[in-house]
């Protein structure tokens, strides 16, 4: 992002990176297991949405909460494909770097952190997605994995480059997977712009301390927005220059998708009016 200029006497918070917030995180699992139960989530809940390991594994979904996402036996159909991080990853291998922010690591991505303070309007969205390791015979979760999510505004601009937002770091974020591979986001459902289907970018990492850096990453993949999902909340005030992008596209002819998709496809469930929940698994 467009870094704002500080004093050579001055730190501020927001500036010291993503490895100044691991030390506070681990403090707040430990913390967790101390109190355990209710009465550490009642100490915890201030926190604030920097805290991988809050709601975000709790939040409602059509398989319940804690659940890997429905679709699971298509984890046996290979790993997740590789896919461009495009030209607006915002991860260091594009000019900004948002994985080297203090508070990238947040469930709800809707709103900028640090010195930025705008907030993405859209249709409420949660994403929820589910980690497999196949390194070995026997499909497993990858526990403790991390995944940077980005995508996307409801104009189809990226934060930290598109012109009036590059200020501002919105729709992006951290989350480390739980015990049984999940993790969750919440935003706002994107924009189809110009020559792409809808979808949203990801990179995988092992852990939350390697997703301090790009180079550390185990894959970088897309995934696909169902063009009904699409339909309904196109039709919704504000989305409306995604009706025309969306009606001169096919998946199928998508300079990304059109390899094949069937491992990239999400499942979305909800509506405009009650949001949307969008759930993928992603075999690594």
């Amino acid at each position: 992002m467009t870094h704002h200029g500080h004093g050579a006497d001055t730190t501020e918070e927001h500036d010291l990176g993503l490895s100044h917030d691991l030390p506070r995180i681990m403090a707040r699992r430990g913390l967790l297991g101390l109190l355990g139960g209710v009465g550490a989530a009642a100490a915890l809940s201030a926190c604030g949405a920097d805290d991988p390991t809050g709601s975000s594994g709790t939040t409602a979904g059509p398989s319940g909460a804690g659940q890997p996402p429905d679709g699971g036996a298509q984890v046996a159909e290979g790993e997740i494909p590789e896919e461009t991080a495009g030209p607006y990853p915002g991860d260091g291998s594009n000019g900004p770097d948002v994985l080297g922010e203090s508070g990238v690591v947040r469930s709800d991505i809707t709103a900028s952190f640090g010195t930025a303070s705008g907030v993405a309007e859209g249709i409420p969205t949660t994403v929820r997605l589910t980690v497999y390791d196949l390194a070995s015979d026997e499909v497993v979760p990858l526990a403790g994995a991390a995944i940077y999510l980005w995508h996307c505004d409801r104009e189809g601009r990226y934060s930290m480059y598109d012109e009036g937002i590059a200020d501002e770091n919105y729709l992006r974020g951290v989350q480390e997977a739980d015990a049984d591979g999940n993790l969750t986001f919440t935003t706002i459902f994107p924009a189809c712009y110009a020559g792409r289907w809808p979808h949203m970018h990801f990179e995988v990492y092992p852990s939350l301390d390697a997703a301090t850096d790009v180079a550390n990453k185990l894959r970088t993949s897309q995934l696909a927005l169902p063009e009904d999902a699409c339909n309904d909340a196109y039709a919704s005030e504000g989305y409306e220059q995604s009706v025309q992008n969306l009606s001169q596209l096919s998946i199928e002819t998508d300079g990304i998708f059109s390899d094949g998709y069937s491992l990239q496809m999400a499942k979305v469930t909800g509506s405009p009016d009650e949001g949307y929940t969008v759930t993928l698994n992603v075999p690594v």
